[in-house]
């Protein structure tokens, strides 16, 4: 851990094995203050996470003319393949030090929503990626649907208020891989400063460190997850939903340091997305004299969303 970057101590593990009546409180405190809650006991299997971790190293260790082939022009890295040096944050002058691999929802063909969810692009190796990496979507789904009830128990909705709202959400899970540090271009590092597009991101911890959220206070804080846990962060989305009740935390992944710098590194976040339809309009509960609306003007998330691919490269603006 660098020395600029001090290990928040009160950002610890959540059980969703805990009291239920306890869980909408403590998810809330901490997304709160930090945008960032560390969850444990989340219930998806160890070695289907272990599985999918061996085939995104395999994935990745491919050619590149190979891993090419998965690569959709035009459609924004939706599905498929993103080559590296690709995607840049909002704002940033420089692209970011990685590549990736998008898999979606499933849906059959002829259903209303395919006009913003294309069909999963498969690569021919390694064996058994669809059968896992669908698997590894479903129980994402699964959790991130649980996080998002208590969410709404604390905001003083339904507990399944969420459900129409994600039911055959945009998700997308992205398979990342950062290579080592050789000849990086002036001011690159492996993720620029940024803010998540969609609703909650739930990320498997990566092996090597370098995850960091920016606290209130200004300073960089390392973002280490207990062993199988996942560390939830609020997307732009369920700010905007909230009236910033629920932050957006800007985050990064920045660059090794010294022997660290020859390795690569492994992540996988799950981008849990509402329906391509869904009206993203203001909560009333969230709207105070203090705290007046934001948003007055309602958007679908796929307008939302086309937006912000521009802003980050992945789409022509």
């Amino acid at each position: 851990m660098s020395p600029e970057t001090p290990m928040l101590p009160t950002l610890h593990g959540i059980s969703l094995a805990g009291d239920p009546r306890d869980l909408p409180r403590a998810l809330m405190d901490s997304f709160g203050e930090f945008g960032f809650a560390l969850v444990t006991d989340h219930g998806i299997a160890p070695a289907l996470i272990a599985r999918a971790w061996d085939l995104t190293a395999q994935l990745f260790a491919q050619p590149d003319a190979v891993k090419r082939r998965g690569h959709v022009p035009g459609k924004g890295g939706a599905r498929g393949y993103t080559p590296f040096r690709t995607e840049i944050a909002k704002g940033a002058t420089v692209h970011d030090l990685k590549e990736f691999w998008h898999v979606g929802r499933d849906l059959p063909a002829g259903h209303p929503l395919t006009h913003s969810m294309p069909p999963n692009v498969w690569p021919e190796a390694p064996d058994g990626f669809a059968e896992t990496f669908r698997a590894l979507f479903a129980e994402f789904d699964r959790v991130g649907a649980q996080i998002l009830a208590y969410l709404a128990t604390a905001l003083g909705l339904a507990p399944g208020w969420f459900d129409a709202a994600i039911d055959e959400g945009n998700s997308v899970l992205r398979l990342l891989h950062y290579p080592p540090i050789d000849d990086a271009p002036e001011g690159a590092i492996r993720a620029g400063a940024h803010e998540d597009i969609n609703l909650i991101t739930l990320l498997l911890g990566a092996e090597e460190a370098g995850l960091e959220l920016l606290a209130r206070d200004g300073q960089w804080v390392e973002v280490i997850p207990p062993p199988g846990a996942l560390a939830v962060n609020i997307g732009d989305m369920l700010q905007r939903l909230t009236n910033h009740v629920l932050p957006s935390t800007t985050h990064r992944v920045r660059n090794p340091s010294g022997e660290r710098a020859r390795f690569s590194r492994y992540s996988m976040p799950f981008f849990l997305h509402l329906r391509s339809d869904f009206v993203i309009r203001t909560l009333p509960g969230c709207v105070t004299p203090d705290n007046p609306d934001r948003y007055p003007n309602p958007i679908t998330a796929d307008e939302y969303l086309q937006h912000r691919l521009r802003e980050i490269g992945l789409l022509p603006s």
